[in-house]
């Protein structure tokens, strides 16, 4: 039968259908960090049961840490949950790369960086972005906390019902000031922050497979801020050449990267296979992206103006933020620029800023901060001299960590501040209470900054 990509990966992982529906799917990674495993632990303490494949489970420490060097309050939740995350690893035999360790890092960042992400793999993780392992071709999406434990104690996983399934195809060629973030950005905005919901996306088209892996992980990552279940992209020459850079201790070597060639010469969509539904975008053009609202569906051109709402929420969103019809956003200032998260915090991410800030000061009155999303993207751009570079342009240059993605660590933004992140989800209160956060690509963070309100690349 001919099948799509997603089925394919499905298929090959379905272990049984269970009685009375639904199906169990086995799992090859699983990826653990503090916030979401606590109780998991805790299940399975209480049931005298081990992890069942500690040699297929990696974790790491993102949200609670603090990447300006300092110590987290030691009475704190943030202070509880990392070390709680040390407990239970040490207790039940999990390699854990904590604080300090040379592969610590975002976990979306650190699966992928150290070959742990891999082609046709099925990933899983207590974290919604999970979705930005399907770059690869694998199918990964969050779990429940309660899902963490089942997948700790079985190394499978009860889904209920396979998802739908859907295409988004991308044609055009963008302006060379558009990035992957705009690409994803005009998607969502195109189907709403609801088009994805109950699918599994596969992206395709001339747009997507010009993306280099980093790009392609952007996307992907953001396939949930649309509410679908996972977002794919076939591996190609791109992918493999990836996965075998030498530098990743856990990427399959000889045999075993051949065996993986092989596997994914046939992880393509079959030309007669069918989709639940099929949805072509024209990118001809496009030009940077921002967000004036509250989720990234609310996304305009830096120089349009910021649409008359046409709902309730809209209205909602342009009253929390500040903003009036027909503003520009070219014409808002910011106080903060935050670069960094899993959507944008790679190495790739870092060299596209730091060509718009080499040779300029930021803006008066605008705080800057850089946030690499793991220690090896961290030392791998020190080694690039890219810290040097936004040191000298005014930046801060921190740890590596969540950061500023969310309020839950040192890095937030005070009650009605507005900040240009390259991070992806502009909720109310996201970045700390009454924060008022706009999500744009690197280079357009990188360039507001220098400016002090928001500016494309070539501005």
């Amino acid at each position: 039968m001919p099948g799509t990509l997603f089925d394919k990966v499905w298929d090959a992982h379905v272990v049984t259908e269970l009685p009375g529906g639904g199906f169990l799917l086995y799992i090859d990674r699983h990826l653990v960090h503090e916030v979401t495993s606590p109780q998991a632990f805790d299940g399975l303490r209480a049931a005298g049961r081990r992890v069942r494949r500690p040699d297929l489970t990696f974790a790491t420490t993102d949200h609670n840490v603090r990447t300006d060097g300092l110590p987290p309050d030691p009475k704190s939740l943030s202070a509880q949950q990392l070390e709680a995350l040390e407990r239970n690893c040490r207790e039940f035999g999990i390699r854990l790369f904590g604080i300090g360790h040379e592969w610590q890092g975002i976990v979306h960042v650190m699966g992928p960086e150290l070959g742990i992400t891999l082609p046709g793999r099925t990933i899983v993780c207590g974290d919604s972005h999970t979705a930005t392992h399907g770059a690869f071709g694998s199918l990964a999406f969050g779990i429940g906390t309660t899902e963490v434990e089942h997948v700790l104690a079985t190394q499978t996983l009860r889904v209920p019902r396979k998802p739908r399934s859907m295409r988004i195809t991308l044609r055009g060629e963008p302006s060379p000031s558009a990035g992957p973030k705009d690409l994803i950005l005009k998607v969502i905005r195109t189907l709403g922050a609801g088009g994805g919901t109950g699918y599994v996306v596969e992206y395709a088209g001339p747009a997507i497979e010009a993306l280099g892996m980093a790009g392609r992980m952007t996307v992907c990552n953001m396939s949930i801020e649309m509410g679908a279940r996972a977002g794919m992209i076939a591996p190609d020459a791109k992918t493999l050449a990836y996965v075998a850079e030498n530098d990743r201790p856990f990427a399959p070597k000889g045999e075993a990267f051949r065996e993986l060639e092989r596997l994914c010469a046939n992880l393509r969509t079959d030309d007669s296979a069918t989709f639940d539904r099929e949805v072509e975008i024209d990118v001809q053009g496009l030009r940077p992206l921002a967000t004036w609202g509250t989720t990234p569906a609310m996304a305009v051109g830096l120089d349009e103006p910021i649409p008359q709402p046409s709902t309730e929420a809209e209205a909602k969103a342009l009253r929390y933020m500040g903003l009036e019809p027909g503003q520009r956003l070219c014409d808002v200032p910011v106080d903060v620029v935050f670069i960094g998260s899993c959507t944008n915090g790679r190495l790739e991410d870092l060299r596209e800023a730091a060509a718009v800030v080499r040779g300029h000061r930021v803006a008066p009155g605008v705080r800057a901060l850089v946030v690499p999303g793991s220690t090896r993207v961290r030392r791998l751009a020190e080694s690039e001299g890219l810290d040097a570079v936004f040191r000298e342009a005014g930046f801060e240059w921190h740890g590596s960590g969540c950061s500023m993605c969310l309020g839950m660590n040192g890095d937030i933004l005070r009650p009605f501040q507005r900040s240009a992140s390259t991070s992806n989800r502009p909720y109310e209160g996201r970045q700390g209470p009454r924060s008022r956060t706009h999500l744009c690509s690197p280079a357009v963070a990188a360039a507001t900054a220098l400016v002090g309100r928001f500016a494309a690349p070539e501005a």
